[in-house]
């Protein structure tokens, strides 16, 4: 994409992310997950802790993405493990929305 403006890094166009799907993104080299909720967008690391699995090839239904591997739940809003084999947190990261793109601030 293009420059980090106030820490913000634009990885996907509003448009890539319909409401009530996820997108695999990257910043810089990391692997994020992209969610639009009922019209607000989140943004948690892609790796589920528990074997690396890719959330973003799993399922989201509402707040809720599941890891396709062993089905531990996130909430996408907070990073919060919900259930599952996962113990641990994933990480969150700060969201913006400007000019029909999705800005992400480690």
């Amino acid at each position: 994409m293009t420059d980090a403006v106030d820490g913000f890094t634009p990885v996907l166009k509003v448009a890539e992310v319909p409401t009530g799907t996820m997108r695999l993104a990257a910043l810089d080299r990391t692997r994020v997950l992209v969610a639009q909720v009922e019209g607000r967008f989140y943004a948690v690391s892609d790796i589920c802790g528990h074997r690396n699995a890719p959330l973003s090839r799993g399922k989201l239904n509402g707040h809720i993405v599941e890891c396709p591997l062993h089905f531990a739940q996130f909430d996408v809003r907070t990073g919060q493990y919900v259930d599952g084999p996962q113990s641990a947190d994933v990480r969150r990261y700060e969201v913006r929305v400007e000019n029909d793109m999705v800005y992400i601030r480690p």
